[in-house]
């Protein structure tokens, strides 16, 4: 199956996909921010999401349904003070922030904590950009941010998000972190794109993406250190990690990490047991994530 007829399925009316490529047609991507900014009767469910009970999870796709009724498509809206189109059809990640405005507020704060003004993020599997982006405003125009997103549907849209945010001091990779470079196969969630991994097995919605190890992203970025990643690549942060920690030096390690840990039944290896072998002490955990601090 080609990546276009993989992609299809995530495309909202108006979007189309150009034949044999990987890339969006204009469409909704094309008009400005604000051009679908909520009408009144959504910004009504949004707004009592946002003081109640409704924002929890359980809840989200149930008022996601209910904004396509109420206009079909995305919705533009903003997060952390950044700009974002949210497809909230099929996104899981997208419905959080959507509805939620403390939407990973822990891991956010974590990072904003051990992050200076000026310094350098690096967000591995930054789907629509709800980490690169909060952390891209909290650098400031002076800091680096480099996300990284190989599904060509979530890089497209991590873009959007960007150029509306006007943050120039982010970097966008269109790749899968990995162990080696080359390519990977990734198979596409049609639930939740967030959730689309990579894979060794065949499968319909599966198609090659560029694949990069955490070091060669590092220094294609030109960067010198690394304050703070988060790394969340569906069940290969093991495979990303400890390749990196086995062969970058200890002046490249990052001094604070949000690891995504829903997926560590896949592990290989234990890379948060790993990392707290190297000196990292562990900080806290939330529902899907653990936080790691150097110490």
């Amino acid at each position: 199956m080609t990546a276009v007829r993989a992609l299809k399925s995530h495309l909202e009316p108006g979007e189309r996909l150009s034949s044999g490529t990987v890339t969006l047609d204009q469409g909704s991507a094309s008009a400005p921010f604000g051009a679908f900014a909520p009408n009144w009767a959504q910004a009504a469910v949004i707004a009592l999401a946002h003081r109640s009970g409704l924002k929890r999870g359980a809840f989200r796709p149930i008022l996601s349904r209910l904004l396509n009724l109420l206009r079909a498509g995305p919705v533009d809206a903003r997060f952390q003070g950044a700009s974002f189109r949210f497809y909230h059809q099929f996104s899981a990640t997208e419905r959080g922030a959507l509805f939620n405005p403390d939407y990973d507020r822990a891991e956010l704060d974590f990072l904003r904590a051990h992050l200076p003004a000026g310094g350098v993020f690096v967000d591995l599997g930054a789907n629509v950009g709800t980490y690169a982006l909060t952390m891209a405003r909290h650098v400031g125009p002076r800091g680096a941010v480099v996300a990284v997103e190989p599904h060509p549907v979530a890089h497209a849209r991590l873009a959007f998000n960007v150029a509306a945010s006007s943050l120039v001091q982010v970097s966008l990779v269109a790749a899968a972190a990995a162990d080696r470079d080359g390519e990977v196969m990734i198979v596409t969630d049609a639930d939740n794109l967030g959730a689309s991994h990579v894979t060794s097995a065949p499968a319909d919605s599966a198609f090659q993406v560029p694949a990069r190890r955490l070091r060669r992203i590092i220094d294609d970025a030109g960067l010198t250190k690394v304050d703070a990643l988060k790394i969340d690549v569906e069940g290969f942060e093991d495979r990303v990690l400890t390749e990196f920690f086995c062969a970058a030096p200890p002046a490249l390690w990052p001094r604070a990490v949000v690891i995504e840990h829903l997926s560590r039944h896949e592990w290989r290896q234990d890379c948060i047991a790993d990392m707290t072998g190297r000196g990292y002490r562990e900080v806290g955990k939330t529902r899907s994530n653990t936080l790691l601090l150097l110490e």
